[in-house]
């Protein structure tokens, strides 16, 4: 693998480990299957197209497609809490929902962004190549997440999260309101979701309605492979966990697109295949390992 591989690599770790983070809210904390994400990363990078080919500052697009990633969410835990729709399925129509309204955002399929502002601009302008320049920004950027999000769930409003996934009866018989804070977590969940299409979007230079198909799985690949190697025995660790999975996974796919075995290679269209003998792995090593000691 060359250096520019590892570093795109890295970049797409580190932005979509902002996205694996989403999906660790929903599914392990709380417990809600949701594949709305496959929709609010695209709609996040539709809003910022359209915010960015309208003159809106880039960073004033992160925010409309945080906002745009939450109602999103919230559309999802209230056909669920509300309208008793179940929650895979309530999650399935706001993903086709949004397929379509993100088509009436951009107008269009796609937008480009190619000659538009961008976050990475005010390190470019201080001579820093683009290519390292993203690297930082996304860098900054999962930090930020992960120290506000492992702060956040320290809070009395964030353990109220935690104890409606773990525990909803419980947590009832204290007057917390379950459905408000399952409307709560998937919303802040499809936010981050957005935020990462946000910075996709302006990374790559163009947003395009079919570019979140897959995205639930590589989050749920990266939460596992995550686990798998650090544990999930306390809140921080299991942030970073999950971060960290998501670097690994897009290395090991960066890996394995580069791999050759003589007259055989790997191409992007086995993507899929990758992903789903890494989640394999990540599965089995816990019981593997567990008869490998008894043995």
């Amino acid at each position: 693998m060359t250096w520019y591989a590892a570093l795109g690599a890295l970049e797409q770790g580190l932005v979509y480990g902002i996205m694996a983070i989403g999906v660790y809210l929903t599914f392990r904390i709380l417990d809600f299957p949701d594949l709305t994400v496959d929709g609010s990363l695209p709609l996040g990078a539709s809003i910022t197209a359209l915010a960015l080919t309208s003159g809106i500052s880039p960073f004033v697009a992160l925010f409309l497609s945080i906002i745009g990633g939450f109602l999103a969410g919230m559309v999802t835990a209230i056909l669920n809490t509300k309208l008793k729709v179940l929650h895979l399925l309530a999650s399935i129509l706001t993903m086709i929902a949004l397929y379509s309204i993100n088509i009436r955002i951009m107008d269009g399929p796609n937008i480009s962004l190619l000659a538009a502002d961008t976050v990475f601009d005010p390190l470019i302008a201080l001579g820093i190549p683009g290519h390292l320049a993203s690297t930082v920004v996304f860098v900054i950027f999962a930090l930020i997440i992960v120290i506000t999000i492992v702060w956040f769930l320290y809070t009395e409003l964030g353990l109220s999260i935690l104890a409606t996934g773990d525990n909803s009866q419980m947590i009832t018989a204290q007057g917390v309101n379950t459905h408000t804070m399952i409307i709560l977590g998937v919303g802040l969940s499809n936010a981050l979701v957005a935020l990462a299409g946000s910075l996709i979007a302006q990374n790559q230079g163009a947003a395009d309605v079919n570019m979140g198909v897959g995205t639930i799985i590589a989050g749920l690949a990266s939460v596992i492979v995550g686990e798998t190697i650090l544990g999930d025995k306390t809140i921080p660790r299991a942030i970073i966990a999950v971060l960290l999975g998501s670097v690994i996974y897009r290395m090991a796919i960066a890996l394995a697109l580069g791999l050759e075995l003589g007259d055989f290679s790997v191409s992007p269209s086995d993507l899929n295949l990758i992903t789903a003998i890494l989640v394999i792995i990540a599965l089995t090593a816990p019981t593997i390992k567990k008869k490998l000691k008894t043995t």
